[in-house]
């Protein structure tokens, strides 16, 4: 049976050998091809039907000789590849797909959902919830008298304000307690939630399931620490001990990026005894896509071993690396897989299509695609405006905006509107998004905090400098709650302005003040303007914040120090050495980094380097 454990490898499988005897000679090729080779070859937009990059149509069906898995060998590991792969060569962030708390959305604003817990019910972290994730009861509706009693309990009350809620005849079952555990998640209220769940259980009130168990064993991890939660897990009963309790876990340690103990845990549902699901291998593959793309070929090998079939998140994952790494080519061919499966693409993938589409430079194939999303009638598939908004932004269509959000405007949904600031303020039109903005308080009396971030954002992208200090004041007004996206558009703000160390003061004090994880893309962006100044010693510290937050494997950061030490004109002393002890080998644009720092041997630097 497939294992992860390897000495000083957790993932290391004989994929090319296994794939080598199927004669995949030629897909390999095809598969492995240099994506930066590619992104040189369409710097201009290059649009010619007889390009040598040029993709098939995505309506040709791929002809696999062996299975469904015959294309997943250009994610396979490479023998002397390193993290430092040509996909880090490219811009860190790519993905609307990537949903752990701290980091779901990331630099292209091309989404509006701020909230990666919004379609969260038990083994969280996915936007993805598999169906039996899901409560057998329904949702309940309507306003819930418990839920009220909560939002307005003292947050070190909840048990006082459950049991005058009981004191008052109310009683309490699954589909109430469900429904507020939701609610209570989708407003980052996990401390209530969690006393909530801590009640219930101390006091038997209702008969827990595995998946009750589950949710606290969630909520444990995002309120103390992935460690507690696997402590908690040994008091669980071991009829409720099952793999959905394992996999809860195995998410938050995803959620986080420690991939130490996401594979110890994934080791240890196998030893468990429990089959390889298509949640836990998608949990991997989103683990490595962030931290070692080269590992993603060894999980899809397990899974062909496993016979676990991909889910249409597995498909997202895939093509969105691919994507990332402008790799169009094999983009399409994951696609057709996809379809030779029969499934099919739902808005946000076909969203993420036409995303790299446009960045890979393919603007004719991703208006074909927002042609599909928007159909012969856009107000019959009302549900696509959303997405096509901002994609139509960034191909610079304003007509087409316009033209979908007049489809909105008389009676325009929260997140079409979201969608729209965005849009439009990508677009240029400044006084656009700000006239959606303002009436959306006509409609709605209060607006939560990422409605304001998506107006901030705006304006720190256009460096409107006064505007968006004037929005930051008036979030604090009206009470919003600051996260992750407010921290990220106010160091924009101010980094833009030249204020550079104002905005490591806010991002520091805001960040201890509301107890917030900052975003990685959010600390990179802080630390590109130490490294353009050549302010070593402020690029230092918060390398060190860096990896003190959790941020560890990913080679972006390195590379950013060592561009303030060369713009420093200072020579980073052992820092090969700093490297190979966080086990980071330098890509082609790290180790040119080096070379040109060395102050001993910048002859033979590089050759030395990939020795």
């Amino acid at each position: 049976m497939w294992a992860l454990r390897r000495a000083g490898n957790p993932l290391r499988v004989r994929a090319h050998q296994a794939l080598s005897a199927r004669g995949c000679a030629n897909l390999e090729v095809i598969l492995n091809a240099d994506a930066k080779n590619v992104e040189e070859h369409h710097e201009g937009d290059c649009q010619k039907l007889d390009c040598c990059h040029q993709p098939k149509p995505l309506v040709c069906q791929p002809s696999f000789s062996s299975g469904r898995f015959m294309w997943s060998r250009g994610f396979s590991s490479q023998a002397g590849a390193s993290s430092g792969d040509k996909q880090d060569e490219l811009e860190e962030g790519f993905s609307d797909l990537e949903v752990p708390p701290e980091a779901h959305k990331k630099d292209l604003d091309l989404t509006s959902d701020e909230s990666s817990d919004e379609d969260t019910i038990d083994a969280i972290g996915l936007s993805e919830v598999e169906a039996d994730a899901k409560p057998e009861e329904p949702i309940k509706k309507s306003q819930s008298t418990l839920l009220k009693a909560l939002l307005e309990s003292p947050r070190v009350d909840v048990a006082g304000a459950l049991k005058k809620w009981l004191n008052d005849g109310n009683t309490l079952d699954r589909s109430e307690l469900f429904y507020v555990l939701l609610i209570l998640r989708r407003r980052k209220l996990y401390i209530k939630a969690l006393q909530l769940l801590e009640y219930v259980e101390e006091s038997k009130l209702i008969d827990l399931g595995e998946r009750d168990y589950a949710s606290r064993v969630d909520l444990v991890a995002k309120t103390h620490s992935i460690y507690k939660a696997e402590k908690y897990i040994e008091n669980v009963p071991a009829s409720h001990r099952g793999e959905i309790v394992y996999r809860t876990l195995l998410a938050n340690c995803v959620a986080i990026a420690n991939v130490k103990k996401a594979e110890q845990v994934f080791n240890k549902m196998k030893d468990l005894g429990f089959p390889v699901s298509v949640f836990s291998c998608n949990q991997l593959l989103l683990l490595y896509k962030r931290v070692d793309k080269k590992k993603l070929g060894d999980v899809l090998t397990m899974m062909e071993k496993e016979n676990v079939k991909p889910s249409l998140f597995t498909y997202k994952l895939l093509v969105d690396t691919k994507g990332a790494a402008r790799d169009i080519e094999d983009m399409e061919k994951v696609i057709q897989a996809m379809q030779a499966d029969g499934i099919e693409p739902d808005l946000l993938f076909q969203a993420t299509i036409a995303r790299h589409y446009i960045f890979g430079g393919y603007r004719e194939k991703a208006e074909a695609i927002l042609e599909q999303m928007v159909g012969d009638d856009i107000n019959e598939n009302r549900s696509a405006c959303k997405f096509v908004l901002p994609l139509y932004a960034f191909l610079g269509k304003n007509d087409d905006a316009e033209r979908i959000w007049k489809v909105c405007e008389a009676n325009a949904r929260l997140d079409e509107c979201m969608s729209a600031i965005e849009a439009f303020g990508k677009l240029g039109d400044v006084e656009k998004a700000e006239e959606i903005f303002d009436n959306m308080f006509k409609t709605w009396k209060t607006l939560s905090s990422k409605y304001y971030n998506a107006m901030l954002k705006v304006y720190a992208n256009k460096k409107l400098f006064d505007k968006g200090k004037e929005l930051a004041k008036r979030m604090g007004d009206d009470g919003c709650r600051l996260g992750p996206y407010t921290l990220d558009s106010l160091v924009k703000l101010y980094s833009d302005a030249g204020e550079v160390e104002k905005a490591d003061s806010i991002l520091h004090k805001l960040s201890y003040k509301n107890k917030i994880k900052p975003m990685y893309t959010t600390y990179l962006m802080l630390l590109d303007s130490y490294s353009k100044k050549g302010d070593v010693h402020n690029a230092e510290k918060l390398f060190s914040k860096v990896r003190q937050m959790g941020y560890t494997g990913r080679i972006r950061q390195y590379q950013l120090l060592l561009e303030a030490y060369l713009n420093a004109k200072t020579p980073p002393y052992g820092f090969k050495e700093r490297m190979k002890a966080d086990d980071i080998f330098p890509n082609r644009a790290v180790a040119s980094l080096l070379a040109a720092t060395d102050p001993f041997n910048r002859k033979n630097a590089m050759s030395e380097l990939l020795d």
